[in-house]
């Protein structure tokens, strides 16, 4: 209830020490705007120079609350809100930053530096983990590009309005969604296929909402897309997500936007249809979470029914440290959200720049776990969104005198690998699940036949017919017991 309810109470106390909050003016600046972005004219022109080398091939988007509000200019170029939202000439490789900063300084014309960014990007691995060769499934014997069914219970919709973000940070696995690569863009404007597909799978229970950041868009356009998911037709669809970065970098849209009331109450309108709903906020740091205005944003969305959930991935440069986690974990548990997943870097981009090895890794989630309570322990990692799934690092053990790492498959293309151990040799370089060899002498990991039938088929995943029986859902109020 919105208006004068619980949701719009924080409103006027967002910090709980009687602070207002006042409406803010969104500002976007990108790369045509870096010379007009005040924090940076103390920069030297060298520095302002690789900047513009950089994002003529990786995208670049900041706003006026990350500028004012997150990054310590003091501390830069280390401050981790500005590695994580500013180019670095690191993010390329040395020849390719030669080339690129050589047309900047010529003052090139704009489609000589597209057309040579254009070929680096294309060597950045811009789709990874099978995203357009495996994930796009079928409706109506056409492929849908807006959509991706990877795991049985879950589909993933990128609606056409919502492919860019308040702000981009550096390390996106999603780059090639800003960068001008239509073809290899996902987006859909169609809900009525989205609908039709789920019709026709009862076995997907959650749909997810992703892009870009589903929260761009205005609240009249996002019901447009979550309000056909209320139908009863569709009550096997018990939850719907929504992956933004929203309450990090534009909290604001849940607080003082003009149409932050009605997104509200989109929120309690699917709560009032008995899902669940969702928010995948992703949290790279504690400083995001630090402002009065986030924790107002997450106060109003919990006070819908909602929960929000935090992820992101373990960045060199931003948060490599267990110091880091454990306070932004401690945080998020004192805000009232629930720690989710800690990620390993994806082999895209300027992976180079950002990865971590998997062993450090592993090192840096256990200490971090250690130093929180019980309430914290529901996040889950570190863990690797591959080709065949998400991969946990377990562990690192010795077995028959061989040092090897433990994995864990969380999610899976074939559900029957879901929960299912299994050992490679422990490599102190590793940095993705490629690089690693199987243990114990054998040839191939146990579910590589599997996906090479897979990537045979051209299809998503391995479940074929096997599809649970799904009992009705019993909920008080909203349908009759079984």
């Amino acid at each position: 209830m919105v208006g004068g309810s619980r949701a719009d109470s924080s409103r006027a106390a967002p910090s709980g020490v009687g602070v207002r909050l006042q409406p803010a003016q969104f500002r976007a600046y990108t790369r045509k705007d870096i010379d007009t972005i005040p924090q940076l004219r103390s920069l030297p022109p060298e520095e302002i120079e690789a900047m513009k080398a950089v994002s003529a091939v990786l995208p670049f988007r900041v706003n006026s609350y990350v500028l004012d509000e997150l990054i310590r200019w003091d501390r830069i170029p280390d401050d981790p809100i500005y590695q994580l939202t500013f180019p670095q000439r690191g993010m390329l490789s040395p020849a390719d930053f030669e080339t690129m900063v050589k047309l900047v300084r010529e003052e090139a014309p704009e489609k000589e530096v597209a057309a040579a960014a254009r070929v680096i990007q294309l060597g950045l691995n811009p789709h990874p983990s099978g995203q357009m060769e495996l994930n796009v499934p079928s409706f109506a014997g056409e492929p849908v590009q807006g959509m991706q069914h990877k795991y049985r219970e879950t589909v993933l919709f990128f609606p056409s309005q919502g492919q860019t973000c308040h702000a981009y940070c550096t390390y996106c696995f999603r780059w090639p969604q800003f960068v001008g690569l239509d073809e290899l863009k996902f987006a859909s404007r169609e809900t009525e296929k989205l609908v039709g597909y789920l019709k026709e799978h009862p076995e997907v229970s959650s749909v997810l909402f992703t892009g870009g950041d589903p929260l761009i868009m205005k609240t009249t356009v996002l019901r447009r897309y979550i309000e056909p998911l209320l139908a009863p037709e569709l009550a096997h669809v018990t939850s719907i997500r929504l992956g933004t970065k929203s309450p990090a970098y534009w909290p604001q849209r849940f607080v003082t936007d003009k149409d932050a009331d009605d997104l509200l109450r989109l929120f309690e309108e699917v709560r009032g249809a008995g899902k669940h709903l969702a928010l995948m906020a992703h949290f790279s740091h504690p400083r995001e979470l630090e402002t009065p205005v986030a924790q107002a944003a997450l106060r109003r969305i919990q006070a819908t029914g909602s929960v929000v959930r935090c992820q992101a991935p373990l960045i060199r440069h931003v948060n490599d440290s267990a110091s880091t986690w454990a306070d932004m974990w401690r945080l998020q548990v004192q805000l009232g959200a629930v720690p989710y997943y800690m990620f390993i870097e994806r082999d895209t981009g300027p992976k180079d720049y950002f990865d971590v090895p998997l062993a450090r890794a592993l090192d840096i989630f256990n200490v971090a776990y250690r130093r929180v309570s019980g309430l914290a322990h529901t996040v889950r990692g570190p863990s690797m969104s591959a080709t065949p799934g998400k991969v946990k690092v377990s562990g690192v053990a010795e077995v028959l005198g061989q040092k090897v790492f433990v994995l864990t498959f969380e999610q899976g293309r074939d559900p029957a690998w879901v929960g299912r151990t299994f050992f490679a040799q422990y490599d102190e370089q590793a940095t993705w699940l490629d690089q690693l060899k199987p243990a114990f002498g054998e040839t191939e990991f146990f579910f590589e036949s599997t996906m090479k039938a897979i990537k045979e088929t051209g299809q998503a995943h391995a479940w074929g017919d096997r599809v649970p029986k799904r009992r009705k859902p019993v909920l008080f109020g909203h349908v009759e017991w079984d």
